[in-house]
């Protein structure tokens, strides 16, 4: 396999110890990171759709509309600034992951209280532009607790704190959703975000007790790339700020993405691709899920009590199943099972399409599509965190990240105009056909980069005196 050297497949865990993982103090405490990550997503997107949906918007223009979660994919670009640069007295006290952690949670908290000061009738420029605030510092925050998250523990205990920080996210998403919205049925939408502002205080608290991460010391194949940055300024001609400017553009946005490179050689290109595509039919379906359901007939509170609350129980499930099979069994034999699950599951949508409002088919839609859900994300969060290297954990994790969302949601822009054209049926069954490509590329994965067999440049230590972390 170009690029990368292969190691001995660590062998599987029993079930007992595959369950410990669960006990350990920072997957713990990624519970608490999770729903200060998930709370803001819904306050700039999902619970705006479904108030335009009930005010009578029509699904085309809340599929555009969807474009403003591109902010969370678009984070690579500032990425580089939240792995490098030290903020002035925050990163002194805390430490360099958890004074982002902190400012990020702190612009949240701003723009949501703008928000609920703010009149959206009379004022919803201004809504939009704190919604724009808000989404950044939630972005932010983003990068700094994956960042957080990848050098807390070893590999082998990635899947679980992907499972603990869904777990978080998803409590979060139902909060923010179901619970904003029944906020402002009884009160108001001002009281509703101001309540959403508070609860960040989880996030807040939970940074200021947990510890910085300790990073390994830089593997030999960074510390020559580094080392040939640093003869190149060396033997450069520009001098002062200019000299200054290139040496911090060079060492945070070019080295993450040339040590990648190196790493992997030409299949860094099947990894891309294979990141892009895996997450694109969930994506694509998830967006036209609240108006599907409205759409053929089923009420609020059934959606409510089923999609939003069993879903929740049965992502949540799922999840934490993904993080102990990762322990079991590896990631790679997971990713192949999700990748395979994740689309095909979508196809009950179209059979519920077919039967109309019974409950017994959202059950079932809903268990069978939450279930490999849960599972695909925190099997595929470990993935990501398999391919970084701890000199660049921010930059690359977000590159992934931005890689895994933005064909998605791209594509979500136009999914109304999709669902009016062909109906629910073709719809949810197209959303499993775009699923197809990631199936043969995680069996390529398998061959030429299974991250089981990959070294880990810059990892916690993996053996037993780590679990004292």
């Amino acid at each position: 396999m170009t690029g990368v050297a292969e190691a001995q497949r660590p062998p599987s865990r029993d079930w007992r110890a595959a369950l410990a993982v669960y006990r350990h103090p920072r997957v713990i405490g990624m519970l608490f990171l999770g729903f200060a990550a998930g709370l803001p997503l819904l306050l700039t997107g999902g619970t705006f759709t479904a108030w335009l949906r009930d005010l009578g918007v029509e699904l085309a223009s809340i599929g555009f509309l969807s474009w403003v979660g591109m902010a969370y994919s678009i984070k690579v670009f500032w990425a580089p600034v939240v792995d490098r640069l030290a903020l002035p007295l925050l990163t002194r006290i805390f430490g360099r992951r958890r004074a982002w952690m902190l400012f990020a949670q702190a612009v949240i908290i701003l723009g949501l209280v703008g928000i609920a000061l703010t009149d959206p009738v009379e004022q919803l420029w201004l809504v939009a532009v704190l919604a724009v605030l808000t989404a950044f510092g939630a972005a932010t925050q983003d990068i700094a607790i994956d960042a957080y998250r990848i050098e807390a523990v070893s590999q082998e205990r990635q899947g679980a704190m992907a499972a603990a920080y869904v777990f978080g996210y998803r409590v979060a998403l139902l909060t923010a959703g179901a619970g904003a919205l029944h906020i402002a049925a009884v009160g108001s939408w001002s009281l509703s975000y101001a309540a959403m502002a508070a609860l960040m205080l989880v996030g807040v608290v939970c940074t200021l007790i947990v510890r910085e991460p300790e990073v390994a010391k830089r593997d030999a194949a960074t510390a020559r790339l580094e080392e040939r940055v640093v003869h190149y300024l060396n033997n450069t001609s520009d001098t002062g700020w200019w000299r200054d400017l290139k040496a911090w553009v060079v060492g945070a946005v070019v080295c993450p993405f040339v040590e990648f490179w190196q790493r992997f050689g030409r299949i860094a290109l099947v990894v891309i691709a294979f990141i892009a595509v895996f997450r694109i039919s969930d994506i694509f379906m998830g967006v036209m899920a609240n108006p599907f359901y409205l759409d053929i007939g089923f009420t609020k509170e059934e959606i409510a009590n089923i999609a939003a609350a069993f879903g929740l129980a049965m992502t949540l499930t799922g999840a934490a199943l993904g993080g102990l099979l990762v322990v079991r069994f590896g990631i790679m034999r997971m990713l192949i099972a999700t990748a395979i699950l994740a689309p095909l599951t979508n196809l009950t949508f179209s059979w519920l399409a077919t039967l109309g409002p019974e409950t017994y088919g959202l059950v079932f839609a809903i268990m069978a599509d939450n279930l490999s859900g849960g599972m695909a994300i925190s099997v595929f969060i470990a993935y990501l965190s398999s391919l970084t290297n701890s000199a660049y954990t921010a930059t690359q994790y977000a590159l992934f990240s931005s890689i895994m969302t933005l064909p998605g949601q791209f594509l979500a822009g136009f999914t109304g105009v999709l669902a009016e054209h062909i109906g629910w049926v073709w719809f949810f069954a197209s959303s499993a056909l775009i699923g197809i490509p990631t199936i043969l590329l995680a069996f390529a994965l398998m061959r030429w980069a299974n991250p089981d067999r990959m070294p880990q440049p810059g990892r916690p230590d993996t053996s037993p005196a780590s679990a004292r972390e």
